[in-house]
């Protein structure tokens, strides 16, 4: 029998898929060569290893997303005729392929090199591209404003990844396009916020009564460690040595990685916990707003746990796994009541909303280029109102 032409395509599909939903380092070849309806082997006739086809993955993901983009920008028209394409363009992107929108944030850490430098690369150039769209419909944007929302543009669309809500087709394309033109015509120039003294970033400093902590800062130096190499790749020495902290004594705090992992993911849970209830005395316009006000600030001082909680959330202990997963959407779920008590949003749509949103704070919030700008903490938090008032 003659072997499909696409067998390639068909692999990095599969393994697109798998490690959307499960993590890099929860898959293997086995896994991906099932899921193609294939046999291992048969895996190793197209690509050197799992590490190979994620490189694959990501650079012809890269590659759709250029030509989509490309493609949208040569629209016949005026320049905010072809950013309304783009926009259009991208939103069906995202319903079609989720998984697109995902690996290149999530999993690049991954690669060896080489790749990731070609994916740094290639991911500058399409958000210079975006940037001078952006500028060409908007003249008043400086390019670094532009450079801004056009990542916050892209995590609206990357947001589809982090949730399984499917609304009907159409409404979904419409509703990404809404939510992601609400962040490409924000005002940053509208903030009336002070920069704060020099030196200092908004959000960012250590939380009261826990910086000299050697437990804190062996949970601090462990979860910047787990999201530069991947929790796998991390050893329990390598995280005392980050630390200051050698031998056996590092056991006195943790018995190892998992429960560090999983010390993050509740320090994580209760901030958030707490300040939802506050938030949620309020009138649900302003309960939205507080939510987002602390969901920014809780995540500039997170130490990285947010970051580390989504891309290893497989490396838990099961019983803590399952909790901080009921924490979690309990916790979204409090955002989706307070935006659906004003709207006329479906449960579904308001998800969406929410989760995009979300995840303008969680990417911008892991890019260190946008960290520097000083009043990054209160444009986290107007752009997150924006989207969740354009999905009103």
């Amino acid at each position: 029998m003659r072997r499909p032409r696409n067998r390639k395509a068909q692999l990095a599909d599969a393994a697109a898929e798998l490690f959307r939903k499960h993590g890099y380092h929860q898959v293997g070849v086995n896994d991906i060569a099932k899921a193609a309806g294939v046999t291992g082997p048969a895996v190793y006739r197209h690509f050197q290893g799992k590490q190979d086809i994620l490189a694959h993955v990501l650079l012809s993901g890269m590659d759709t997303f250029g030509l989509v983009t490309e493609r949208a920008l040569a629209t016949p028209g005026t320049p905010a005729d072809q950013l309304n394409a783009l926009l259009r363009a991208v939103a069906a992107l995202a319903v079609d392929r989720r998984e697109i929108t995902a690996l290149w944030r999530w999993e690049g850490r991954h690669l060896a090199r080489e790749d990731r430098t070609k994916i740094r690369h290639r991911g500058t150039e399409l958000i210079t591209q975006w940037a001078i769209a952006l500028c060409d419909v908007r003249p008043d944007l400086s390019p670094a404003d532009a450079e801004l929302l056009g990542w916050a543009t892209l995590s609206v669309y990357g947001s589809v990844s982090v949730h399984h809500v499917s609304p009907p087709r159409r409404r979904f394309e419409e509703l990404l396009t809404r939510l992601a033109t609400a962040v490409t015509s924000w005002q940053a120039s509208d903030l009336s916020v002070p920069d704060p003294p020099a030196g200092k970033l908004p959000g960012r400093q250590p939380q009261p009564g826990v910086a000299g902590s050697r437990r804190e800062e062996l949970l601090t130096a462990a979860l910047t460690l787990f999201r530069e190499r991947g929790y796998a790749a991390v050893s329990m020495e390598d995280i005392g040595a980050m630390a200051g902290m050698a031998g056996p004594s590092i056991y006195r705090y943790f018995p190892g990685k998992a429960a560090i992992l999983v010390a993050g993911g509740y320090r994580m849970a209760d901030r958030l916990t707490q300040d939802a209830e506050k938030a949620l005395s309020l009138p649900p316009r302003e309960a939205l707003r507080s939510l987002a006000e602390s969901y920014v600030d809780t995540v500039l001082r997170s130490d990285n746990i947010m970051a580390n909680f989504v891309t290893e959330l497989g490396n838990l202990p099961e019983r803590d796994r399952k909790e901080l997963v009921r924490l979690q959407r309990a916790y979204v779920a409090e955002w989706i009541r307070q935006l659906r008590a004003e709207s006329e949003l479906t449960d579904q749509e308001a998800k969406v909303v929410v989760h995009a949103a979300l995840t303008i704070v969680n990417d911008l919030a892991r890019t260190p280029r946008l960290l520097n700008r000083p009043r990054i903490a209160a444009e986290l938090i107007e752009l997150a109102v924006a989207v969740l008032n354009a999905g009103r």
